[in-house]
């Protein structure tokens, strides 16, 4: 039997395509699922808009089908909660792959925490919002978080804002809320920042955060295959996929 404190491993994929990341994720997540250690993955993409499963007809999508293909941004539907999103370069994305049961809500401010406590390590005052899944510095957002449960297990999960191209985010209502403005870290801190480190940053919190962790007793619960929306955070409903 497995220790209640086993570690999770970590993987470091480097540019990847989203359609091959999702592939990898949904391989780790039916690994984990079916009892394997749980995972985490970072990684970045190419630029894409992904829509999540309250993104209606891609309603939040502003620029045009040509401008998006001058731009080389693809778009593709994603099974995660939430609306519209941007991963790109420069972005670093962790997809964990770890059981959370009926913890929902408890599970989405663990991954705040995690990317409040690494911004906190840059010198910035961070915060979470009291009704929607994500990172702010002052009033602007600087980690979007989506993720979906199947089988106990959460997989997708989280973008930090590193280097990434903010002018992207203009061709989107990112993540559905209006008039939310995007920064990243190299806009905060004023010079680009070093992708390695950050990844690194991002893992220690993820270690500190999740000590102690009770791997074990979540994947008891039962809980429907269900994706979580950010908007849905304050109720911690769940709609099912």
């Amino acid at each position: 039997m497995k220790s209640v404190n086993a570690p999770f491993s970590v993987q470091r994929l480097g540019l990847l395509e989203y359609e091959l990341a999702l592939e990898r994720m949904k391989l780790e997540h039916a690994r984990v699922a079916d009892g394997a250690d749980p995972t985490l993955l970072l990684l970045e993409h190419p630029p894409v808009l992904t829509l999540g499963c309250k993104a209606q007809a891609a309603q939040n999508v502003i620029a045009s089908a040509e401008t998006l293909e001058r731009e080389g941004i693809k778009v593709v539907q994603a099974e995660r909660g939430g609306d519209v999103t941007y991963h790109g370069p420069g972005q670093l994305v962790g997809y964990p792959i770890f059981p959370v049961g009926r913890r929902v809500r408890d599970y989405l401010r663990k991954l705040e925490n995690v990317l409040i406590r690494t911004l906190e390590g840059y010198g910035l005052e961070a915060h979470g919002h009291e009704g929607y899944a994500g990172v702010f510095v002052g009033t602007e957002k600087i980690v979007s978080i989506g993720v979906a449960i199947k089988r106990n297990v959460a997989f997708h999960g989280f973008a930090l804002n590193v280097n990434t191209r903010l002018e992207h985010f203009q061709y989107i209502v990112p993540c559905g809320l209006e008039g939310v403005s995007m920064t990243s870290l190299e806009k905060l801190l004023g010079k680009s920042q070093d992708m390695l480190e950050v990844l690194s940053r991002v893992e220690a919190s993820f270690r500190l955060e999740f000590d102690g962790y009770d791997w074990v007793g979540q994947r008891s619960s039962v809980v429907p295959t269900a994706s979580v929306s950010p908007l849905e955070l304050a109720s911690t409903q769940l709609s099912v996929v």
